[in-house]
């Protein structure tokens, strides 16, 4: 190998010498080379720019320390010399940072007198704060408590969210002084924490600091406080909870004991205390944030079961309860209250129960007795205006026996004797139950008896254990229906297997999500403008849905005008919790983008109606309208805009619909199942699927069979196969009873349509007294209201009024003082004058004598030369 390339090498030698403008020309060519080379490299770095200085992200006017090249050592200065401090870390090209600068700046205005604000920008490469942190999103918020901290907001981005946050921090312990406070402290529904510590011996007890920095590590975890933390430094205050050593801690819970943190079972720290407290709290409202990125945590709430998502209106700031708030928290108290000590006044005066017996003996056995006693959750009624109605044998009657009828044959044999007469057993046979309507049986077996003493003694029998017993549906009076408007809802947790859950969410903050479940509103005008045209509709802003993700329903409260939100609230609840529920599943759809258009153009009469188009799309609220149209054949394409088989079948879909489009008995539509609810009984188990609702025969819907192939030939078959005909028209759905001509059937009828138009009667009774009991409530209130706004208005002008006196006494001795130092000025300005006088004539004396010894030691001198 190397001789080869030493033979080459001596031809190439060989071929230059012999050529010298061969050598020439592969010099420059080398040269050539060399330079562009060169050239290319100082090029390329020169490619990349250096990046400009950053600029200041605040304006100057804000009380906000700006530090645009991430200064991170200054911010442990301006920390450690803040008491509390805010530490804003931001990405300049950040669309969120620049939305949040201006919610901090208005926040920074009204604390910067308490609070140090700092802002650092954590994307400066070549700033320290880059260096060491690894921030994923931005801006970011900590918070400094002294040493403290950071507590991480984990809120809003907006301005009264961020001031409640902060002022929660500047104070996060409540002083109670007088158990009037202390009682007015636990009377929320929010979880109460209170800490017993004497400040008697030291300035700050050992115990004050960690309890202290225990409502801090609350912070940490919720950033709205819902967990509020109080201090008792009085025994007498301390002693009405139970507190009676010193650095106790108590959590005050309504439903369950409170408790008192045990100090021999846990360590006494911060953290320890914080993860007792969530451990143990009782929550029977949760406000619920979802973050305006992608996140679980409403799939994590809603998979737990049944929930009421309620949007109210919040002000963070307000210095008052919301009452709205207040109303919601009230029944969700009584919701959960179990045990009945938490009864309204509402529940406890018109809440009562009925009680009804009747003995069932069976035709087949003359020893068999049951009694089964009826007991209704009524409102307002005595025992001697209940009605009561029991299943007959043709209506339901056959299943109540056939439960008392296997109680009885399966009841031990009990052991004979004279003086026991009866055998008497309870049972309990639960499928199903009400919380509002239940039956309890306790069955007997009458043996023969030898004498009336032992007759005697069966009648009276031993008292007997009531046992629920499922009621049927048409054995429940409408009377009794859990529908019904007045039954309270206090324990309702506790009698129903649809337990609800309470969440509350902001109705600014959360304004397309309530459209999305059903509020009325526009999506393209901005939410804080629908929230506001919302409240305007519904008088508090609130809006109230109930979702049950398991069986994939929700239900939304619509409010009547007449009645106020705790009336509606609770009517909702209870509607919700029966066993047979009157709520309407609501259906969520699209837009109907067309009824729109032609609402704006129905003021101009002349112009054309729009073309019908090919094929038609449908809504939630055009389809029943559409597919029902029994003037029509009907057929429809299930799709998703997901489905890549529905969109391969596009094509085929618009042939048919050409192919169809002169015949204006079929109709070709379709329905995006992804977007528009449908009822179930419209529903498909998969896409894409067809089905056709033929003319006069809608109950008759046919399905495409899924086996063939979905192509124009077959749907053409598919349809010609099942469409339906003229002479169908003439052949109306007659019922059995019509068949049978008149008879029993006609005089069963004509009393039904009697007691149906008594109970129609009775209904608008009821409603016309309703209506009068809600305006004479809403009166009250009104008036109440008118007096609570009077004594405030009093107690604002006493307060001026004590202001005004303050003032006008300050101003009096600032004057008496002005007065004495003006006479004082005055005094020394005289002294002044007459000290000045004083010295003038002293001066001239002087003058005069110095004058005069001059004058003398001339004289002196002149004779002294006058005698030399």
């Amino acid at each position: 190998m190397l001789r080869r390339v030493r033979q080459s090498l001596r031809q190439v030698l060989y071929l230059m010498a012999r050529r010298p403008a061969l050598l020439c020309g592969a010099i420059v060519l080398s040269v050539l080379l060399i330079l562009a080379v060169k050239f290319t490299c100082s090029r390329a770095k020169n490619v990349v720019a250096a990046a400009r200085p950053p600029l200041r992200f605040f304006s100057a006017e804000a009380p906000v320390v700006d530090l645009y090249l991430g200064q991170l050592d200054q911010v442990e200065r301006l920390r450690s010399v803040a008491e509390v401090s805010l530490i804003f870390f931001y990405a300049p090209w950040c669309a969120h940072s620049m939305a949040a600068r201006q919610e901090v700046q208005l926040v920074a205005k009204k604390l910067a007198k308490q609070v140090q604000f700092v802002a650092v920008n954590c994307w400066w490469s070549q700033g320290k704060c880059r260096k060491l942190n690894r921030f994923y999103q931005y801006p970011i918020i900590h918070l400094f408590y002294r040493r403290f901290g950071p507590i991480e907001y984990k809120g809003p981005f907006v301005a009264p969210y961020v001031e409640s946050f902060i002022l929660r921090v500047i104070t996060p312990l409540t002083y109670l002084p007088s158990r009037a406070t202390l009682e007015e402290f636990l009377s929320y529904h929010e979880p109460r924490v209170v800490g017993f510590f004497q400040f008697n011996s030291s300035p700050q007890p050992p115990g004050y600091i960690t309890f202290l920095s225990s409502a801090l590590q609350a912070l940490k975890r919720d950033f709205r406080g819902v967990v509020r933390f109080g201090v008792v430094t009085n025994r007498q205050v301390a002693e009405a909870i139970s507190l009676k050593e010193d650095e106790s801690v108590y959590l005050h819970r309504r439903f369950n004991s409170s408790l008192i943190f045990p100090r021999r079972e846990r360590n006494f720290t911060s953290e320890a205390i914080c993860s007792w407290v969530f451990e143990h709290r009782e929550t029977v409202l949760q406000w619920l944030q979802p973050p305006e990125t992608k996140s679980r945590l409403l799939e994590r709430e809603l998979t737990k079961g049944p929930a009421l998502l309620l949007f109210l209106p919040h002000n963070p700031l307000g210095s008052k309860p919301n009452p709205i708030l207040q109303q919601v928290a009230d029944i969700a108290v009584r919701y959960h209250s179990c045990d009945n000590k938490y009864h309204s006044s509402s529940d406890k005066s018109f809440t009562s129960h009925s009680l009804c017996c009747q003995s069932v003996v069976f035709p087949e056995s003359s020893t068999s007795v049951c009694e089964v006693c009826l007991s209704l959750l009524r409102r307002g009624s005595t025992s001697s205006s209940t009605h009561c109605s029991f299943a007959s044998t043709a209506q339901g009657g056959e299943l109540l026996q056939s439960y008392l009828r296997h109680f009885c044959l399966h009841q031990l044999p009990a052991p004979l004797s004279i003086k026991t007469a009866t055998s008497v057993g309870c049972s309990n046979f639960l499928n199903s139950y009400s919380p509002f309507v239940q039956y309890s049986a306790c069955c007997r077996k009458v043996e023969p008896q030898l004498n009336n003493e032992s007759s005697s003694q069966a009648k009276e029998g031993p008292d007997m254990q009531k046992v629920p017993l499922p009621p049927h549906p048409s054995s429940i009076p409408p009377s009794s229906a859990p529908q019904q408007e007045g039954d309270g809802i206090t324990g309702l947790r506790c009698q129903t297997n649809r337990t609800l859950r309470f969440y509350v969410l902001d109705v600014a903050l959360n304004w397309p999500l309530a459209v999305r479940l059903g509020a009325s509103g526009n999506r393209s005008t901005p939410r804080h403008q629908e929230a506001d045209a919302h409240a305007d509709e519904s008088g508090d802003g609130s809006f109230a849905a109930i979702v049950n993700l398991k069986d994939e329903v929700h239900y939304v409260l619509h409010r009547n005008p007449a009645t106020t939100l705790t009336e509606s609230l609770e009517a909702f609840i209870r509607n919700f919790s029966a066993p047979y529920s009157l709520l309407q599943r609501h259906l969520v759809g699209e837009e109907d983008k067309k009824g729109g258009e032609g609402e704006a153009r129905r003021p101009d009469q002349h112009q054309p109606s729009p073309p019908r188009p090919l094929i038609t799309e449908l809504t939630t609220s055009s389809f029943l309208p559409s597919v029902m149209d029994l003037q029509r054949d009907v057929l429809l394409f299930y799709y998703t805009q997901w489905c890549g088989f529905c969109s391969v079948l596009n094509h085929i879909i618009i042939q048919l619909a050409r192919l169809l489009q002169g015949n204006s008995t079929i109709t070709v539509a379709r329905v995006n199942v992804a977007r528009n609810d449908l009822p179930w009984e419209f529903m498909v188990d998969h896409v894409p699927s067809i089905l056709l609702f033929p003319r006069y025969r809608k109950h008759l819907s046919v399905k495409f069979p899924d086996d063939l192939p979905i192509t124009l030939p077959n749907l053409l078959h598919f349809i010609l196969q099942h469409s339906g005909s003229p002479h169908y028209a003439d052949k109306p759905v007659t019922s059995s009873g019509e068949a049978d001509g008149p008879g029993a059937s006609a005089v069963l009828r004509a009393e039904f349509l009697v007691l149906q138009r008594e109970v129609q009667a009775l209904h608008h009774a009821r409603e016309r007294l309703s209506q009068q009991l809600a305006q004479l409530w809403r009166e009250n209130r009104r008036l109440t209201f008118d007096a609570h706004s009077l004594g405030a208005q009093n107690a604002a002008l006493q307060r001026e009024r004590h202001s005004l006196e303050e003032q006008h006494r300050e101003k009096s001795l600032q004057l008496g003082e002005a007065v004495r130092r003006l006479q004082e000025l005055a005094d020394t300005s005289e002294n002044l004058l007459n000290e000045n006088t004083l010295l003038r004539i002293l001066l001239k004396a002087l003058k005069d004598r110095t004058e005069a010894e001059v004058e003398r030691k001339e004289t002196e001198q002149k004779r002294s030369h006058m005698a030399s």
